[in-house]
């Protein structure tokens, strides 16, 4: 009779490779506490402008108004010009996005306007200081004017879009009406912050919507398609 073979341990289940599913996951909580400290970095910096002016903004001054050492400021911003362009950044964007979301959800084109234009008094009054401050110190990069004017071409599309549907004109002259009124806007709130008061908003406003209404009065009418 032939001997056998004695069988050895029986042999460790082999271990599946994480998914990118998993393993996407279990980045996630590191992904978001770096989102967050981030911000509150920001916003650390951004109190410190309200109370201080953005000369009391440093990578020390920041760290210790988030409660963090200074090493970990560093980890984020390489430098104070980049955290300064940051917040402006971010603050800028915010901003964007909130203007955005109220004009969207206007009834009519002149409605769009009125909201841009009180929205953009609004933010003169309340967030002006802190963008004037950010842009006297260097913070207004080259990157950020080049993400501004990008803004800028989708507001100038929606609000020539919305002119050309609503009141049938013609789409190109529609478009250079839109960047006409639209470019109004600084040298309003220029003269806003010349006399910042409720009255002269209110005057303001509707100086610019009556230049709305004679914009695009003068715009012809789309030709009827063949």
């Amino acid at each position: 009779m032939r001997g056998t073979k004695a069988a050895g341990p029986p042999a460790a289940p082999s271990k599946a490779a994480p998914s990118k599913a998993a393993l996407s996951r279990a980045a996630e909580p590191s992904r978001l506490s770096r989102e967050v400290r981030r911000d509150a970095l920001l916003d650390a910096a951004l109190a410190l402008i309200g109370a201080d002016g953005v000369e009391a903004v440093t990578m020390e001054a920041v760290a210790e108004g988030a409660g963090v050492s200074r090493p970990l400021v560093y980890k984020h911003f390489a430098n104070r010009g980049e955290l300064l362009a940051a917040v402006y950044r971010r603050e800028s964007v915010t901003l964007y996005h909130e203007l955005s979301a109220e004009v969207a959800a206007a009834c009519s084109l002149e409605d769009m306007y009125r909201i841009l234009i009180r929205g953009s008094l609004r933010a003169a009054k309340e967030r002006g200081p802190v963008f004037i401050a950010l842009r006297q110190a260097g913070a207004w990069t080259r990157d950020l004017r080049r993400e501004q004017r990008g803004r800028d071409r989708d507001t100038v599309r929606a609000f020539a879009d919305r002119a050309a549907g609503e009141r049938q004109l013609d789409r190109a002259a529609a478009t250079s009406a839109t960047v006409v009124v639209l470019g109004a806007i600084d040298p309003l709130l220029a003269q806003w912050r010349r006399r910042p008061t409720a009255a002269h908003a209110r005057l303001l406003e509707e100086i610019y919507l009556n230049m709305v209404r004679a914009a695009y009065a003068t715009v012809p009418q789309a030709e009827p398609e063949a």
